[in-house]
């Protein structure tokens, strides 16, 4: 055998072995790509329904949010309506209430007297400016001016 010889069966033994590990490596990457198409068609057949779900679910959500928004809405109104119907109410019965209660406390004051803690005419007081006013006549001051 001659060197010739010798380097054509070594390239033809290392081209048997290359062409074997791609043949290897192709069936190995066919039969991943066999795996995949047939997961990625169980989640075609999955995904189908579940998006037909959330799609009808969606539905039925904006059809709750639109009924809020009425019943928002209804409220909304509603509050303006009451607002609107206690200031007329305040306006109306307010002012004569006020007066007719104020009337009845003049009333009671003038029959009933000024009662036995107050005296009848007060006494009139120089007022000196600067001075303080001693502690027991303030806390008599802001009883009388309580009562009245």
């Amino acid at each position: 055998m001659s060197g010739g010889e010798v380097a054509g069966i070594l390239v033809a033994v290392f081209w048997a072995i290359l062409v074997s590990f791609l043949a290897v490596a192709l069936a190995r990457l066919a039969q991943t790509l066999r795996a995949t198409t047939k997961l990625v068609a169980d989640v075609t057949d999955q995904a189908v329904p579940l998006l037909a779900d959330a799609s009808a679910a969606v539905r039925s959500a904006q059809t709750q949010i639109d009924r809020v928004d009425a019943i928002a809405s209804d409220v909304q109104e509603v509050t303006s309506n009451a607002s609107a119907l206690s200031s007329t109410v305040a306006s109306t019965f307010g002012g004569p209430l006020v007066k007719v209660a104020a009337f009845g406390y003049g009333v009671r004051r003038a029959i009933g007297g000024r009662g036995k803690e107050a005296p009848a005419k007060p006494t009139r007081r120089t007022v000196i400016v600067g001075r303080a006013i001693p502690q027991s006549r303030r806390a008599k001051r802001a009883n009388r001016n309580k009562r009245d």
